[in-house]
């Protein structure tokens, strides 16, 4: 064995190569379920622009003149109406197409089939809708403004919106309290309609255009009514509504938000569809505690919503969420404290809301499709 060693090198030493991870492999793209997304975005684009057809269509009374005068042409909707006949028919196009109408080809005429006649041209019915789309379109028109609230973290009131979000809320809602709220909502309440009928001092707060509050003195002669808003020109409009409707004399609308409540010592304090788009709900919450006798019951009317997000993936979820992202969530942010319960916040967080106003009794009593209503008491 040889006795010789080699000498130092004097090369440096090349460093190990450094342990690598493979790339992942992309997913394999399904073309079939790709192409099937593409259809149906392409049918969500026809469905927006069909929002703002369908306002058009309110507008305009095309859909009321389909429903009074049948099988029609055309020429004849847009004579009828005193509208221009291509927006006529280009229009009447757009609605067959999306089934809205029906196109009989041999005559050349369009018809509203009497459901659809309903829901968009029967203002009193729970199933009436041309409000729920003036309300959708209003609150897109103001998406640049969402833009520059979701970058910064502010808010966008109510009272910033255009007057669709404001006209379309109240003829959306209107119809489901016309059907409901007498006849099943406040008979849900316990020892509640006896105390109206006898003579009860009730708040609305939050009460908008006043829809609730004048269905409320119309139905309950011997009650007396304070409705609330912050929004100026929506207590100008209840004022109004309730002069027409004759009641007048046993409402009072005032400009107020939910935590200057006026007055105290209320048997019922009604919410409609507000709590959740009020930046402090829990400082409402215990005005409304302070301002309720002691035996008196407190009404939240809020969108129809689960307690999980799982519980809301479904069509009226889906149009909920739109809403809390464009509408509600910013209405609550551009408030003090800011909460931004969302739309669909689910009656636990309401609950959390009421016992953290010192409330304690809480119940689901009522639902519709589009509504729940609690029953919350001292």
């Amino acid at each position: 064995m040889s006795t010789e060693t080699s000498a130092p090198s004097t090369q440096p030493t090349a460093p190990e190569p450094a342990a690598t991870t493979p790339p992942e492999a992309a997913p394999a793209i399904d073309m079939d379920a790709l192409m099937a997304f593409v259809f149906r975005a392409v049918d969500e684009v026809g469905a927006t622009l069909n929002a703002a057809l369908v306002v058009l269509g309110d507008k305009l009374g095309y859909y009321k003149d389909l429903a009074a005068n049948g099988p029609t042409t055309p020429a004849e909707l847009a004579a009828r109406t005193g509208t221009a006949e291509p927006y006529a028919r280009e229009w009447l196009n757009a609605q067959a197409a999306g089934a809205y109408l029906t196109y009989d080809p041999p005559s050349g005429r369009y018809t509203l089939p009497p459901e659809q006649a309903i829901a968009l041209t029967v203002e009193d019915s729970p199933a009436f809708l041309p409000g729920f789309f003036q309300i959708a379109l209003g609150t897109v028109h103001d998406v640049d403004h969402i833009l520059d609230a979701a970058r910064n973290g502010a808010g966008y009131g109510w009272h910033e919106h255009v007057t669709d979000v404001h006209v379309g809320c109240e003829r959306f809602f209107r119809p489901s309290y016309n059907a409901n709220l007498i006849d099943s909502w406040l008979p849900a309440l316990d020892g509640v309609v006896e105390k109206l009928q006898e003579g009860a001092l009730v708040a609305d707060v939050g009460c908008g255009h006043g829809a609730s509050t004048v269905l409320m003195a119309q139905a309950f002669p011997n009650s007396r009514f304070v409705g609330s808003d912050y929004h100026e020109a929506s207590i100008t409009t209840a004022r109004r509504r309730a002069a027409d409707a004759g009641v007048a004399d046993r409402v009072d609308f005032q400009v107020a938000p939910a935590q200057a409540l006026p007055g105290s010592g209320f048997d019922l304090i009604t919410m409609f569809d507000c709590l959740h788009d009020m930046g402090d709900p829990v400082g409402a919450a215990e005005q409304v505690r302070r301002a309720l006798a002691p035996d008196g019951t407190w009404m939240v009317v809020e969108p129809m919503a689960g307690d999980h997000v799982e519980d809301n993936l479904n069509p009226v979820g889906r149009a909920y969420y739109g809403f809390s992202t464009l509408l509600c969530t910013p209405a609550s942010l551009s408030q003090d404290v800011g909460l931004a319960l969302g739309t669909q916040a689910g009656p636990a967080r309401i609950r959390d809301v009421a016992t953290a106003a010192g409330f304690t009794r809480f119940a689901s009593i009522a639902q519709t499709p589009f509504n729940r209503v609690l029953e919350i008491r001292p």
